[in-house]
Protein backbone atom coordinates (compact mmCIF):
# COMPACT_ATOMS: atom_id res chain seq x y z
CA UNK A 1 0.00 0.00 0.00
CA UNK A 2 2.49 2.84 0.46
CA UNK A 3 4.30 1.99 -2.44
CA UNK A 4 1.77 2.99 -4.58
CA UNK A 5 1.41 6.85 -5.47
CA UNK A 6 -1.00 8.70 -7.35
CA UNK A 7 -1.68 12.17 -8.95
CA UNK A 8 0.78 15.27 -9.08
CA UNK A 9 2.68 13.27 -5.88
CA UNK A 10 3.46 10.28 -8.28
CA UNK A 11 7.62 10.78 -8.35
CA UNK A 12 7.86 13.19 -5.29
CA UNK A 13 7.93 10.83 -2.52
CA UNK A 14 10.41 8.10 -2.36
CA UNK A 15 9.30 4.16 -1.59
CA UNK A 16 11.55 4.75 1.52
CA UNK A 17 9.22 7.92 2.27
CA UNK A 18 6.34 6.39 2.26
CA UNK A 19 7.01 3.34 3.97
CA UNK A 20 8.58 5.84 6.72
CA UNK A 21 5.31 7.87 6.48
CA UNK A 22 3.24 4.76 7.21
CA UNK A 23 5.49 2.97 10.06
CA UNK A 24 5.69 6.52 11.77
CA UNK A 25 1.80 7.27 12.03
CA UNK A 26 1.05 3.26 13.11
CA UNK A 27 3.64 3.30 15.93
CA UNK A 28 1.85 5.16 19.02
CA UNK A 29 3.09 8.18 20.33
CA UNK A 30 0.96 9.47 23.33
CA UNK A 31 1.66 12.72 25.27
CA UNK A 32 4.85 11.86 27.56
CA UNK A 33 5.52 8.54 26.25
CA UNK A 34 6.54 9.96 22.88
CA UNK A 35 10.60 7.64 22.71
CA UNK A 36 9.75 4.74 20.36
CA UNK A 37 8.40 7.47 17.48
CA UNK A 38 11.21 9.75 18.28
CA UNK A 39 13.59 7.26 17.57
CA UNK A 40 12.02 5.94 14.27
CA UNK A 41 12.13 9.35 13.47
CA UNK A 42 15.74 10.48 13.73
CA UNK A 43 16.94 6.98 12.05
CA UNK A 44 15.01 8.55 9.33
CA UNK A 45 16.70 11.55 9.18
CA UNK A 46 20.36 10.98 10.57
CA UNK A 47 21.40 10.89 6.89
CA UNK A 48 20.56 13.73 6.04
CA UNK A 49 21.49 16.06 9.27
CA UNK A 50 24.94 16.69 10.62
CA UNK A 51 24.04 16.11 14.24
CA UNK A 52 21.31 16.03 16.43
CA UNK A 53 20.86 16.54 20.13
CA UNK A 54 17.24 15.07 22.35
CA UNK A 55 16.48 17.46 25.64
CA UNK A 56 15.56 16.44 28.81
CA UNK A 57 11.95 15.47 27.86
CA UNK A 58 12.57 13.81 24.63
CA UNK A 59 12.04 16.34 22.10
CA UNK A 60 14.45 15.44 19.02
CA UNK A 61 16.51 18.23 17.17
CA UNK A 62 18.14 17.25 13.42
CA UNK A 63 21.03 19.96 13.12
CA UNK A 64 22.71 21.22 9.03
CA UNK A 65 25.41 24.04 9.54
CA UNK A 66 25.71 23.48 13.49
CA UNK A 67 28.43 26.13 13.63
CA UNK A 68 26.39 28.70 11.74
CA UNK A 69 25.60 31.87 14.66
CA UNK A 70 22.02 32.51 12.97
CA UNK A 71 19.29 29.86 13.66
CA UNK A 72 16.43 29.14 11.48
CA UNK A 73 14.12 26.59 13.38
CA UNK A 74 11.67 24.13 11.31
CA UNK A 75 9.25 22.49 13.50
CA UNK A 76 6.55 19.94 13.92
CA UNK A 77 5.17 17.84 17.00
CA UNK A 78 5.46 14.38 17.56
CA UNK A 79 2.70 13.31 20.30
CA UNK A 80 -0.70 12.35 19.95
CA UNK A 81 -3.75 12.30 21.71
CA UNK A 82 -4.34 9.38 24.21
CA UNK A 83 -5.80 8.29 27.90
CA UNK A 84 -4.54 7.45 31.24
CA UNK A 85 -6.26 4.54 32.94
CA UNK A 86 -7.98 6.20 36.26
CA UNK A 87 -9.82 3.83 37.87
CA UNK A 88 -10.23 0.01 37.97
CA UNK A 89 -13.37 -1.13 39.31
CA UNK A 90 -13.46 -4.85 41.30
CA UNK A 91 -15.36 -6.43 38.99
CA UNK A 92 -12.49 -5.44 36.18
CA UNK A 93 -13.60 -2.52 34.21
CA UNK A 94 -11.39 0.28 33.77
CA UNK A 95 -12.31 4.30 33.62
CA UNK A 96 -10.09 6.84 32.23
CA UNK A 97 -9.17 10.36 31.73
CA UNK A 98 -7.87 12.05 28.72
CA UNK A 99 -4.16 12.93 28.12
CA UNK A 100 -4.94 15.89 25.58
CA UNK A 101 -7.65 16.48 23.56
CA UNK A 102 -8.96 12.66 23.25
CA UNK A 103 -12.78 13.19 21.97
CA UNK A 104 -14.99 10.76 24.37
CA UNK A 105 -17.61 10.99 22.16
CA UNK A 106 -15.89 8.72 19.13
CA UNK A 107 -14.62 6.04 21.74
CA UNK A 108 -17.37 3.55 22.40
CA UNK A 109 -17.10 0.08 20.18
CA UNK A 110 -13.20 1.74 19.86
CA UNK A 111 -10.06 -1.32 19.76
CA UNK A 112 -7.55 -0.02 22.33
CA UNK A 113 -4.01 -1.03 23.19
CA UNK A 114 -3.17 -0.19 26.60
CA UNK A 115 0.70 0.39 27.18
CA UNK A 116 1.86 -1.05 30.18
CA UNK A 117 5.68 -2.73 31.44
CA UNK A 118 4.51 -6.10 30.25
CA UNK A 119 3.68 -5.09 27.05
CA UNK A 120 0.85 -3.86 25.01
CA UNK A 121 -2.80 -5.26 26.79
CA UNK A 122 -5.42 -5.12 24.09
CA UNK A 123 -9.03 -3.84 25.00
CA UNK A 124 -11.77 -2.57 23.65
CA UNK A 125 -14.50 0.77 25.00
CA UNK A 126 -17.99 -1.30 25.75
CA UNK A 127 -21.00 0.51 25.22
CA UNK A 128 -24.59 -0.95 25.75
CA UNK A 129 -26.86 -2.44 22.55
CA UNK A 130 -29.20 -0.34 21.53
CA UNK A 131 -31.55 -2.68 22.13
CA UNK A 132 -31.08 -2.69 25.90
CA UNK A 133 -30.53 1.34 25.98
CA UNK A 134 -33.69 3.24 27.14
CA UNK A 135 -35.03 5.61 24.20
CA UNK A 136 -36.38 8.08 26.06
CA UNK A 137 -33.06 8.46 28.23
CA UNK A 138 -30.84 8.05 25.83
CA UNK A 139 -27.51 8.64 26.97
CA UNK A 140 -23.83 9.87 25.02
CA UNK A 141 -20.54 9.18 25.64
CA UNK A 142 -19.28 11.04 28.38
CA UNK A 143 -16.11 10.65 31.10
CA UNK A 144 -18.46 9.39 33.50
CA UNK A 145 -19.91 6.22 31.34
CA UNK A 146 -17.32 5.43 28.69
CA UNK A 147 -15.19 2.66 30.45
CA UNK A 148 -12.65 -0.19 28.99
CA UNK A 149 -13.07 -4.13 29.14
CA UNK A 150 -10.13 -6.30 29.17
CA UNK A 151 -12.28 -9.45 29.19
CA UNK A 152 -11.30 -9.68 32.81
CA UNK A 153 -13.31 -10.69 35.92
CA UNK A 154 -12.00 -8.92 38.57
CA UNK A 155 -9.25 -5.54 39.39
CA UNK A 156 -6.91 -8.56 40.11
CA UNK A 157 -7.05 -9.89 36.98
CA UNK A 158 -6.44 -6.76 35.20
CA UNK A 159 -3.59 -6.02 37.44
CA UNK A 160 -2.01 -9.52 36.73
CA UNK A 161 -1.74 -8.45 33.22
CA UNK A 162 0.34 -5.45 33.98
CA UNK A 163 -2.56 -2.63 33.65
CA UNK A 164 -2.50 -0.40 36.55
CA UNK A 165 -3.78 3.64 37.01
CA UNK A 166 -1.52 5.67 34.99
CA UNK A 167 -1.03 3.38 32.14
CA UNK A 168 -1.34 5.25 29.02
CA UNK A 169 -4.06 3.79 26.24
CA UNK A 170 -4.37 4.18 22.48
CA UNK A 171 -6.85 3.54 19.73
CA UNK A 172 -5.59 0.40 17.61
CA UNK A 173 -5.89 2.02 14.19
CA UNK A 174 -3.59 2.23 11.19
CA UNK A 175 -2.43 3.56 7.98
CA UNK A 176 -4.56 3.29 4.73
CA UNK A 177 -4.68 5.41 1.57
CA UNK A 178 -8.09 6.27 0.70
CA UNK A 179 -9.25 6.19 -3.10
CA UNK A 180 -5.48 7.00 -4.23
CA UNK A 181 -5.64 10.84 -2.57
CA UNK A 182 -5.83 10.57 1.26
CA UNK A 183 -3.49 9.73 3.79
CA UNK A 184 -5.99 8.39 6.44
CA UNK A 185 -5.09 7.23 10.23
CA UNK A 186 -4.76 8.16 13.91
CA UNK A 187 -1.68 11.36 15.11
CA UNK A 188 -2.31 12.53 11.53
CA UNK A 189 -2.25 15.54 14.22
CA UNK A 190 0.87 15.99 13.65
CA UNK A 191 3.13 13.09 12.45
CA UNK A 192 2.35 14.34 9.46
CA UNK A 193 3.77 17.28 10.24
CA UNK A 194 6.85 15.63 11.59
CA UNK A 195 6.97 13.55 8.17
CA UNK A 196 7.02 16.81 6.77
CA UNK A 197 9.67 18.64 8.28
CA UNK A 198 12.14 15.17 7.81
CA UNK A 199 11.48 15.31 3.82
CA UNK A 200 12.60 18.78 3.85
CA UNK A 201 16.07 17.35 5.28
CA UNK A 202 15.51 14.56 2.62
CA UNK A 203 15.19 16.99 0.11
CA UNK A 204 18.14 19.79 0.89
CA UNK A 205 20.61 16.66 1.67
CA UNK A 206 20.07 15.05 -1.88
CA UNK A 207 19.25 18.21 -4.32
CA UNK A 208 22.78 19.52 -2.52
CA UNK A 209 20.89 22.53 -1.69
CA UNK A 210 23.43 25.11 0.43
CA UNK A 211 21.90 26.92 3.51
CA UNK A 212 24.12 29.74 4.61
CA UNK A 213 22.79 29.51 8.12
CA UNK A 214 22.01 26.72 10.69
CA UNK A 215 18.52 25.13 10.34
CA UNK A 216 17.64 23.29 13.29
CA UNK A 217 14.86 20.51 12.39
CA UNK A 218 12.61 19.76 15.40
CA UNK A 219 10.21 16.97 16.32
CA UNK A 220 8.68 18.32 19.50
CA UNK A 221 6.86 16.58 22.33
CA UNK A 222 3.87 17.55 24.48
CA UNK A 223 1.99 19.82 22.26
CA UNK A 224 -1.46 17.92 23.03
CA UNK A 225 -1.18 19.36 26.61
CA UNK A 226 -0.03 23.19 26.25
CA UNK A 227 3.03 23.27 23.39
CA UNK A 228 5.09 22.19 26.50
CA UNK A 229 8.28 20.33 24.23
CA UNK A 230 8.40 23.82 22.19
CA UNK A 231 8.57 25.92 25.44
CA UNK A 232 11.63 24.40 26.85
CA UNK A 233 13.21 23.58 23.18
CA UNK A 234 13.00 27.04 21.89
CA UNK A 235 14.79 28.32 24.98
CA UNK A 236 16.97 25.71 24.52
CA UNK A 237 18.07 27.04 20.82
CA UNK A 238 17.41 30.56 20.90
CA UNK A 239 16.28 30.52 16.92
CA UNK A 240 16.53 33.81 14.95
CA UNK A 241 13.53 32.87 13.21
CA UNK A 242 11.06 29.57 13.63
CA UNK A 243 8.46 28.07 10.57
CA UNK A 244 5.98 25.76 12.40
CA UNK A 245 4.08 23.04 10.47
CA UNK A 246 1.05 21.46 12.51
CA UNK A 247 -2.74 20.67 10.09
CA UNK A 248 -5.94 22.51 10.12
CA UNK A 249 -9.19 22.01 9.51
CA UNK A 250 -10.90 21.30 6.23
CA UNK A 251 -14.08 22.87 6.55
CA UNK A 252 -15.77 21.07 3.29
CA UNK A 253 -17.08 18.06 4.67
CA UNK A 254 -20.65 18.19 6.61
CA UNK A 255 -21.42 19.86 9.41
CA UNK A 256 -18.77 22.24 9.76
CA UNK A 257 -19.41 25.99 10.11
CA UNK A 258 -17.46 28.22 7.64
CA UNK A 259 -18.26 31.41 9.52
CA UNK A 260 -16.91 29.52 12.68
CA UNK A 261 -13.73 27.79 11.22
CA UNK A 262 -13.17 29.41 8.03
CA UNK A 263 -13.07 27.94 4.17
CA UNK A 264 -10.35 25.70 3.99
CA UNK A 265 -10.02 23.10 1.53
CA UNK A 266 -8.21 19.22 1.57
CA UNK A 267 -6.48 19.52 -2.11
CA UNK A 268 -6.34 23.27 -2.37
CA UNK A 269 -2.76 23.38 -1.14
CA UNK A 270 -1.01 24.58 2.92
CA UNK A 271 -2.57 26.93 4.72
CA UNK A 272 -0.43 30.18 6.07
CA UNK A 273 -1.98 32.08 8.91
CA UNK A 274 -2.16 35.73 9.82
CA UNK A 275 -2.30 36.78 13.79
CA UNK A 276 -0.28 38.31 16.46
CA UNK A 277 2.60 35.41 16.84
CA UNK A 278 2.54 35.82 13.57
CA UNK A 279 5.38 37.66 12.72
CA UNK A 280 4.31 39.65 9.05
CA UNK A 281 7.47 39.93 7.30
CA UNK A 282 8.33 36.61 7.85
CA UNK A 283 5.13 35.59 6.68
CA UNK A 284 5.60 37.86 3.48
CA UNK A 285 8.74 35.80 2.37
CA UNK A 286 6.35 32.62 2.53
CA UNK A 287 3.90 34.27 0.71
CA UNK A 288 6.47 35.49 -2.28
CA UNK A 289 8.17 31.86 -1.92
CA UNK A 290 4.89 30.20 -2.86
CA UNK A 291 4.51 33.12 -5.70
CA UNK A 292 7.63 32.16 -6.93
CA UNK A 293 7.20 28.78 -7.28
CA UNK A 294 3.76 28.88 -8.18
CA UNK A 295 2.56 26.98 -4.81
CA UNK A 296 -1.18 27.13 -4.73
CA UNK A 297 -2.15 27.85 -0.68
CA UNK A 298 -4.94 29.31 1.20
CA UNK A 299 -4.96 31.84 3.99
CA UNK A 300 -6.60 31.64 7.63
CA UNK A 301 -6.82 34.04 10.48
CA UNK A 302 -6.19 33.31 13.91
CA UNK A 303 -7.81 35.19 16.91
CA UNK A 304 -5.85 35.81 20.21
CA UNK A 305 -3.23 33.00 19.39
CA UNK A 306 -2.46 30.12 16.76
CA UNK A 307 -3.30 27.43 19.24
CA UNK A 308 0.33 25.87 17.76
CA UNK A 309 3.51 25.88 19.00
CA UNK A 310 3.98 28.84 16.91
CA UNK A 311 2.69 30.92 19.79
CA UNK A 312 5.15 29.16 21.63
CA UNK A 313 8.38 30.35 19.37
CA UNK A 314 7.09 33.39 18.94
CA UNK A 315 6.69 34.51 22.46
CA UNK A 316 9.86 33.15 24.04
CA UNK A 317 13.90 34.47 24.53
CA UNK A 318 13.23 37.90 23.30
CA UNK A 319 10.86 37.42 20.55
CA UNK A 320 11.37 35.16 17.80
CA UNK A 321 10.18 35.79 14.20
CA UNK A 322 8.08 33.11 13.86
CA UNK A 323 5.54 32.03 11.32
CA UNK A 324 2.99 29.01 10.81
CA UNK A 325 2.10 26.34 7.63
CA UNK A 326 -0.53 24.23 8.26
CA UNK A 327 -1.77 21.04 5.95
CA UNK A 328 -5.69 21.05 5.99
CA UNK A 329 -6.79 17.76 8.00
CA UNK A 330 -10.15 16.39 7.96
CA UNK A 331 -11.96 14.78 11.34
CA UNK A 332 -9.11 15.96 13.50
CA UNK A 333 -8.77 14.20 17.03
CA UNK A 334 -10.39 10.95 15.21
CA UNK A 335 -8.97 7.32 14.10
CA UNK A 336 -9.73 8.54 10.72
CA UNK A 337 -8.14 11.71 10.38
CA UNK A 338 -7.46 12.46 6.43
CA UNK A 339 -5.10 14.69 4.44
CA UNK A 340 -4.54 14.71 0.91
CA UNK A 341 -1.28 13.86 -0.54
CA UNK A 342 -1.12 16.83 -2.92
CA UNK A 343 -1.13 19.19 0.38
CA UNK A 344 1.57 17.09 1.77
CA UNK A 345 3.83 17.30 -1.04
CA UNK A 346 3.25 21.17 -1.29
CA UNK A 347 3.68 22.03 2.33
CA UNK A 348 7.14 20.83 1.74
CA UNK A 349 7.82 21.92 -0.97
CA UNK A 350 7.01 25.59 0.40
CA UNK A 351 9.14 25.20 3.12
CA UNK A 352 11.94 24.40 1.28
CA UNK A 353 11.59 27.56 -1.33
CA UNK A 354 11.03 29.30 2.03
CA UNK A 355 13.96 28.60 3.43
CA UNK A 356 15.87 28.86 -0.06
CA UNK A 357 14.88 32.33 0.32
CA UNK A 358 15.86 33.64 3.85
CA UNK A 359 19.06 35.88 4.42
CA UNK A 360 22.07 34.51 6.09
CA UNK A 361 21.70 37.31 9.46
CA UNK A 362 18.05 38.57 8.08
CA UNK A 363 16.49 41.42 9.93
CA UNK A 364 13.05 41.09 10.00
CA UNK A 365 12.22 43.35 12.29
CA UNK A 366 9.75 46.30 11.14
CA UNK A 367 11.62 49.38 12.16
CA UNK A 368 15.37 49.07 11.99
Amino acid sequence: MAKKTTGKGKNFFSENSLTFLENYLNNPSPTGFESEGQKMWLNYIKPYIDEYFVDTYGTVVGVINPDAPYKVVIEAHADEISWFVHYITKDGFIYLRKNGGSDHQIAPSKRVNIHTDKGIVKGIFGWPAIHVRDAAREETPTLKNIFLDLGCKSDKEVEALGVHVGCVVTYDDEFMVLNGRYFVGRALDNRAGGFMIAEVARLLKENKIKLPFGLYIVNSVQEEIGLRGAEMIAHRIKPNVAIITDVCHDTQTPMMNKIVSGDLACGKGPVVSYGPAVQNNLLKLIIGAANKEKIEFQRQAASRSTGTDTDAFAYSNEGVASALISLPLRYMHTTVESVHKDDVENVIKLIVASLKNIKNNQDFRYLK
